[in-house]
């Protein structure tokens, strides 16, 4: 059975992946619609006149220039301590998530499959280039990536391309891991020792051969890891280390909202239950792509 087909037997990985295109379309629409010298949704405006409004209340047109109106005259999502329209702010939020998974599991990646394919490739040959390699990733085991993340965070001035490469820089481990063990397998393989005796170069050995048939683990790692990134950032966000304002992310929404609990507490729910269901949805959809990818599944 075909890849796609096993993924669409799991329901809660279709589930999953439904609710991921339906992030991305928001995250695209919010970097639309916010971006721009006069952006449809200001998630800068301040109106403290509105401050601390209920979702889907009115505006006061009577008290607002006619710049600070938000569209349709609704605040979607209510307005929080500075009377900054939430919903523009999520919208904003979700593209700085996005890109922060993204790129920071694509550096992850990248340097996983570097080390992971020189311990497995080399290790055998080598054995003190796998000890070495092996025992760095197990050092790096031993600390928990958030806390390793905040450390770092602490000694390096705050931006999104700092985030993205910190987060990108601690969590290579798994990713290394999976792919020593799939190429310490692959080179015992028997069109692997055919390669060898055809004379082809190392280089085209592993980039041609060795790592397409490792990817299939390396893709769920990857998956998963962007959920864990954004987690990692919205943590960041929330305690004060993230994306520095004026940028608005999702993490930081909720770090406001939590002075107005009682007060607005849609503050803290919007946000919290948007990243709860986008990191929930990657979750689902990596683990179902795990099972679509086994390989005793597509008999």
């Amino acid at each position: 059975m075909s890849t796609w087909q096993l993924l669409k037997k799991n329901r809660l990985a279709i589930l999953g992946l439904v609710f991921l295109l339906f992030f991305f379309l928001f995250a695209i629409f919010g970097l639309i619609v916010t971006s721009g010298k006069n952006p449809i949704f200001n998630p800068y405006t301040i109106r403290l006149q509105e401050k601390l409004k209920p979702p889907f209340s009115k505006a006061n047109k009577e008290v607002l220039s006619p710049d600070q109106i938000p569209p349709f005259g609704i605040y979607i999502f209510g307005t929080d301590d500075l009377g900054r329209d939430v919903f523009s702010r999520m919208l904003q939020g979700a593209w700085v998530s996005l890109t922060v998974g993204f790129v920071s599991v694509g550096i992850s990646t990248a340097i996983g499959i570097i080390i992971g394919g020189i311990a497995g490739y080399y290790g055998k040959e080598h054995p003190f280039v796998d000890i070495l390699i092996t025992g760095m990733i197990d050092i790096m085991l031993c600390f928990p990536s958030f806390f390793l993340v905040l450390t770092v965070m602490a000694f390096v001035p705050g931006s999104i391309y700092t985030i993205m490469a910190v987060i990108g820089l601690t969590n290579w481990m798994g990713t290394a891991r999976f792919v020593r063990a799939e190429f310490l397998s692959l080179r015992e393989q028997d069109f692997i020792l055919a390669a060898k005796a055809l004379g082809l170069s190392e280089f085209r050995i592993i980039f041609r051969h060795m790592l397409p048939n490792a990817m299939a683990p390396v893709l769920v790692s990857a998956t998963l890891g962007i959920a864990s990134a954004i987690l990692i950032e919205a943590g960041l966000s929330f305690l004060g280390f993230g994306v520095p304002p004026p940028y608005a992310t999702w993490g930081g929404i909720l770090s406001d909202g939590r002075r107005y609990l009682f007060d607005a507490p849609w503050l803290t729910f919007i946000p919290g239950i948007a990243i709860l269901f986008v990191v929930l949805s990657f979750n689902l959809f990596g683990e179902g792509l795990r099972d679509a990818l086994n390989p005793r599944l597509r008999e």
